[in-house]
């Protein structure tokens, strides 16, 4: 990145949209990782240090990040490879522990593909019932939801083939329809408007509006820049496990842009 044209900041409101009430907060956020080395010790090397555990490096990709969010608001999380953006929302999402600082939701925060309750041998319209019930629907709903979900996913006969033969971009599809079709507080999105077709996008796009229309916050993380002028109302930016900006999305994207150039 080039020279630093914004002022860092640990914490900026953002533009809160009117009557928007808060569905998120962080507070000096921190995730810090134990990278252990591969070599595992013998046991004379045991002896030697008393059987102290092995030596490991701390690495913190989240460092003392803070935001809060609101009913209403599609929330862009950008920076380059490394910066911390999957770490930040696997933590806001619980699937990763907080090593420092708090994090407070309204209500348990969905992460956009539940994938680890979905098995690459069973049919893409199995996993959807599968997943629906890790998301709290009973099956009563989700056999309400099934059309919709099928017909959003747009898969054809797929539906009905065994996960592992799909493509990363149909798997993406299924993930975002089963997951947009709970109206949770917060939904965390990270890079489905990537892949697929035009028409894709388009139909996620408006799938947003609808969820934030309905006092919803959706946080988007993804490189594509036209994805989070074209859908987000806010953006973090951050670097190097840092909140760098925080801000309405075209100002933030400009500038994140300007700095790359």
């Amino acid at each position: 990145m080039g020279e630093d044209t914004t002022t860092p900041t640990a914490e900026v409101g953002g533009a809160r949209p009117t009557g928007g009430e808060p569905t998120l907060i962080a507070e000096n956020c921190e995730v810090t990782y134990r990278v252990y080395a591969d070599k595992r010790p013998t046991f004379r090397e045991l002896l030697v240090r008393r059987f102290k555990p092995r030596e490991y490096t701390a690495i913190r990709a989240v460092r003392g990040i803070s935001f809060t969010a609101y009913a209403g608001e599609a929330i862009g999380v950008i920076g380059p490879n490394g910066s911390g953006k999957s770490t930040l929302m696997g933590a806001i999402a619980g699937l990763l522990p907080v090593t420092g600082g708090r994090v407070w939701a309204r209500s348990e925060p969905a992460l956009l593909g539940v994938g680890a309750a979905l098995q690459p041998a069973l049919s893409g319209r199995r996993n959807i019932i599968l997943g629906g019930l890790a998301l709290g629907l009973t099956r009563k709903e989700i056999d309400e939801r099934l059309p919709e979900i099928i017909e959003f996913c747009d898969l054809g006969p797929a539906i009905d083939l065994p996960l592992k033969t799909y493509s990363s971009g149909m798997r993406a599809r299924l993930h975002f329809a089963l997951a947009s079709s709970i109206v949770p507080d917060v939904l965390i999105i990270d890079e489905a408007l990537a892949v697929g077709d035009k028409d894709f996008r388009k139909r996620s796009q408006k799938r947003i509006s609808k969820l934030r229309k309905k006092a919803g916050t959706v946080f988007l993380v993804s490189h594509s820049m036209k994805a989070i002028t074209d859908t987000c109302t806010r953006v973090l930016w951050l670097e190097d496990g840092q909140l760098r900006a925080d801000g309405p999305a075209e100002d933030i994207v400009k500038a994140y842009g300007d700095a790359g150039s």
